[in-house]
């Protein structure tokens, strides 16, 4: 969420920054109105409440010197004050909610180093590590060599669940749980994250201080009960949250958690996206990584987050490519964005397998994260940055397809051999 002052103080350059996320700037036009309403009556109530002090203070007077039926008089005035600063109260609700509401339906203003564009045609490659397999045979792609394999069953997920579900057996189960092991093994012991077992269901708090709510309620899934609880679309959300409403000292900053979490998603508006396979699913897992930092160093903090999620592809020898996301492309509370993308030999590309983002105090503000950088110090929202640490599914996929054998067995990656009790082939 914005803070109401910066957008105050820099209406111009907010309206740029909106305009070039595509924004629909209508959706600001009722901003200063509306601003300059609510502090019009902010003076108003506050004037009323002196003017009706002072008069309380004279009624006082007026009673001790004994001018009874002038106090009375003071009195009647008094509650004609008292209707007033009620009227005035009452407008001024309104109004901050209204403006409340618009404030919420603000996204995040892109940093200055996104480059500006309509959409993911204006991304930006800026870094690619590892060579793309070559092979002497015609590549498959992950369904065909899971369902070979007899480690993917698609059809039967479909009858017990629906279309976008999966189920993994055998090896393949083995492959899913060694991958969540192997990239919580890397950002705990060797990045220094806190492993975390979050809720998978939240409320609608939670959501809204990281930005899922209101606006994107449609790609949720939620409960049918009278609790207003929703299944996570992330670890982003619990892990993010677990600091809101606090006030954080400043030298436990920063604070690095990871988590695997089952991730839900509706995948409203995705029709006829990526329908085969494991690409987009309604249920998938995922590590999710989460910093909460001081705001001079998020940028570093960012930088470093991403090297950490690509570590777990060096480590699989999968190839990859690091882009930033154009201002047309980027989340809803995200102010700059790096996507990962990992090599699928079948598609003959680079398709997303993590993404990094800086969220500055965007979701800070809306969850109440703030610190202290020592006692005596003012109160500050800190900046909050997630990525993915890797999306497991996709990561299952690009194994299946990067390591694939001409008898249609998979050759399992050696730093993932540990993790699956020293077994080196699937097949």
């Amino acid at each position: 969420m914005l803070d109401v002052n910066f957008v105050r103080a820099n209406f111009d350059l907010v309206r740029k920054k909106l305009e070039d996320r595509g924004f629909p700037l209508q959706t600001l036009d009722n901003f200063t109105a509306l601003d300059e309403r609510r502090r019009s009556l902010i003076r108003k109530r506050d004037d009323l409440n002196a003017e009706r002090n002072k008069a309380s203070q004279e009624i006082g007077q007026l009673m001790k010197s004994g001018r009874k039926d002038e106090a009375e008089s003071g009195r009647a005035a008094v509650r004609d004050i008292g209707d007033q600063t009620a009227q005035a109260e009452s407008e001024l609700g309104a109004i901050e909610n209204e403006l409340n509401s618009l404030m919420t339906a603000l996204p995040n203003l892109p940093h200055d180093t996104v480059p500006v564009g309509e959409d993911e045609n204006a991304n930006l490659e800026i870094k690619r590590w590892g060579d793309p397999p070559a092979f002497d045979f015609e590549p498959r792609d992950h369904v065909d060599l899971g369902v070979r394999l007899g480690i993917l069953d698609l059809e039967r997920a479909t009858k017990i669940s629906g279309a976008r579900f999966s189920i993994l057996t055998g090896a393949g189960a083995r492959l899913e749980r060694a991958l969540i092991n192997f990239c919580l093994d890397i950002q705990t012991r060797r990045h220094g994250y806190t492993e975390v077992v979050p809720p998978f269901i939240v409320n609608a708090k939670t959501l809204f201080g990281t930005g899922q709510l209101p606006k994107f309620e449609d790609d949720l899934f939620k409960l049918t009960d009278e609790r207003g609880f929703y299944l996570i679309p992330t670890a982003e959300v619990p892990l993010t949250n677990i600091y809101a409403d606090e006030i954080i000292d400043g030298s436990k900053l920063p604070i690095k958690m990871t988590a695997y979490t089952p991730c839900f998603r509706s995948e409203a508006g995705s029709y006829g996206k990526d329908t085969r396979g494991l690409i987009r699913q309604h249920q998938f897992d995922k590590v999710e990584l989460v910093k909460i930092t001081r705001p001079e160093d998020s940028y570093e903090e960012l930088e470093s987050l991403t090297t950490d999620a690509e570590a777990a592809l060096q480590a699989l020898g999968l190839a990859y490519r690091r882009i930033v996301l154009s201002t047309g492309d980027m989340g809803f509370s995200a102010a700059k964005t790096y996507d990962i993308e990992v090599w699928l030999p079948s598609q003959n590309t680079y398709r997303e397998i993590s993404s990094c983002s800086n969220c500055e105090s965007f979701q800070a503000r809306r969850a109440q994260i703030r610190f202290r950088r020592d006692g005596k110090s003012r109160l500050e929202y800190a900046h909050t940055l997630n990525g993915s640490g890797l999306a497991i599914g996709r990561t299952w996929l690009a194994i299946l397809e990067n390591y694939q054998q001409e008898d249609g067995s998979i050759r399992v990656p050696e730093a993932l051999r540990p993790f699956m009790d020293g077994v080196d082939r699937i097949g």
